[in-house]
């Protein structure tokens, strides 16, 4: 015997939402269409149409609520929805449903292919909604399973940070997250100038979307604040946390962009430089100088003079900012005066050009002669980090089958984990040395054949550059100068004199065999000298 429902009043409910659980539902447009048709064909009143885009694996859905809160008000007493699970997916919102049947003020609920009324037997609804609720939580379990696993595999679950990209085609076996071949190398120039310790984030992203051109994601400007996320985000050393905030750490498949002695290094000039300070005038030297007395910054004015008959004068001093001590006696130095200082210093260290040339080619041999012996310690370190990778892998089989406890596992594996990282990184860092030492000679090499010239005529940005380069613990005290030079550039320091004095007893030198010339009297002068 069928129901009587041409005098209830119904609502039409439609929703959908971008989870997993609902990609394969018809949209909200289709579910209306149809719902329409259905109740034209069956004499049913619609009073209102009702249709979110909310997830209903939790309650709270704003729509849902105010249905049923008009429903109480006795607004309708009936409720035509695609499928029950369009209605609730949580045991909340189901409850709420069958509770207002049993007692009749729902009348009716059509679906697309059922209806449910008051008389019913109930258990086969809640059944239903119990389904609806499993297949959500069952969902939740899944993805959470698949993003462990993927994790385990090396390759971290969700977008790739700015520089690499998610493989679109990957197959069984091939990596996962791959360069981003436009942003790659625009991000580790990023890390470079970071490096130098002469530059603030502020200015490293300006530079990276002003004369790079770098992106965000879709395309858009890249903000400031993803900036500062880029370089603290550990991923980029080739190593993820995940779950977030678990203390589960995972060696990364990917290609890392720096070491992480470079990570570190800019996590201390981070936390140093952790909020820009604005400054009213571009002084060279305000920033790297400290107080020889107090410790203090040092910090630069203008000072602006005018004569009785109208000529300007203006002057830029150098002082103590007094303010880890109010009565430090250090006195000002005038900004002719304190370049002057850092302009012999360079002097001290300037080499002539030759000099470099022939350097790098004894660096090389000397590097190419090493190379065997680097190489076999690096292939035991390889041996022992596989052999603790594939510890791990058994750990992860004994878990599943049962052998071992989460526990246990997790326990064992962090221990392998630690023992891995801590191969990894002597391999990496021998590598990136043995990539990076001629580097670092021809940098220095180059710095001490440059650096008084670029001084003398460069700008303010360059001259603070050319001070970071130049070494640490730049302090003034009583007006003097002085600087714990970069290792490198205090062997360079001795040997100036001795190689000055040989390339000015050779000049002048004119034709292509000079460079020849000169690098045997190096190498006769420098095996006289040791």
């Amino acid at each position: 015997m069928e129901q009587r429902v041409d005098k209830i009043k119904y609502f039409i409910y439609a929703r959908k939402s971008s989870e997993s659980e609902d990609r394969q539902m018809a949209s909200i447009e289709s579910q209306i269409d149809e719902l329409k048709k259905l109740a034209a064909e069956n004499n049913l009143e619609i009073i209102d149409v009702l249709s979110e885009s909310q997830s209903a694996k939790e309650p709270g859905r704003p729509v849902f609520n105010n249905m049923i809160a008009r429903i109480a008000k006795g607004e309708a007493s009936g409720i035509i929805s695609w499928k029950l699970n369009r209605l609730a997916r949580n045991p909340i919102d189901g409850g709420q449903i069958s509770w207002l049947l049993q007692q009749d003020i729902v009348k009716h609920i059509q679906t697309y292919g059922r209806s449910y009324y008051p008389t019913d037997n109930v258990l086969m609804m809640n059944v239903e909604f119990g389904m609806a609720n499993q297949f959500v939580r069952d969902l939740s379990v899944d993805t959470k399973r698949g993003m462990r696993a993927k994790a385990e595999r090396g390759w971290i679950p969700g977008p790739a940070p700015v520089g690499y990209r998610h493989n679109p085609i990957k197959k069984a076996g091939e990596e996962e997250i791959l360069k981003d071949e436009g942003k790659f190398d625009i991000v580790r120039r990023c890390w470079a100038m970071m490096l130098t310790g002469a530059h603030t984030v502020p200015q490293v992203w300006e530079t990276a979307i002003e004369k790079w051109g770098l992106t965000g994601r879709t395309g858009k400007k890249f903000p400031l604040s993803n900036m500062y996320v880029t370089f603290a985000n550990p991923f980029y050393r080739g190593e993820f946390e995940y779950p977030l905030g678990s203390g589960v750490w995972h060696d990364g498949k990917h290609e890392p962009m720096v070491t992480r002695s470079e990570f570190e290094r800019v996590q201390e000039i981070m936390r140093d430089r952790s909020k820009p300070r604005p400054k009213s005038h571009d002084l060279a030297l305000r920033g790297p100088i400290r107080c020889g007395t107090c410790g203090a910054m040092i910090t630069g004015e203008e000072i602006v003079r005018v004569q009785k008959n109208g000529k300007r004068h203006e002057y830029v001093y150098y002082h103590c900012t007094h303010r880890k001590d109010p009565t430090c006696p250090e006195g000002r130095i005038e900004e002719k005066e304190l370049e002057r200082q850092v302009t012999e210093i360079l002097a001290g260290i300037e080499i002539p050009r030759e000099f470099h040339e022939w350097a790098m080619e004894v660096l090389r041999e000397s590097n190419e002669a090493e190379s065997a012996s680097r190489k076999k310690i690096t292939e035991n370190q390889r041996a022992e980090c596989d052999k603790c990778a594939k510890m791990i892998d058994n750990l992860i089989d004994m878990r599943a089958r049962g052998e071992i406890t989460e526990e246990e596992l997790s326990g064992r594996r962090s221990a392998l984990v630690k023992e891995k990282n801590r191969l990894r990184g002597l391999m990496e860092d021998a590598v990136k040395r043995a990539d990076d030492w001629l580097e670092t000679a021809d940098k220095y090499f180059s710095f001490a054949v440059n650096a008084r010239r670029k001084f003398e005529n460069g700008t303010s940005g360059e001259k603070r550059e050319l001070l970071a380069l130049l070494g640490s613990n730049l302090s003034l005290k009583q007006g003097k100068l002085s600087v714990s030079l970069a290792k490198p550039l205090v062997l360079i320091q001795k040997a100036a004199p001795e190689v000055r004095r040989i390339n000015k007893r050779l000049q002048p030198l004119k034709n292509p065999d000079d460079i020849r010339v000169l690098r045997t009297f190096y190498a006769k002068d420098s095996v006289r000298g040791a």
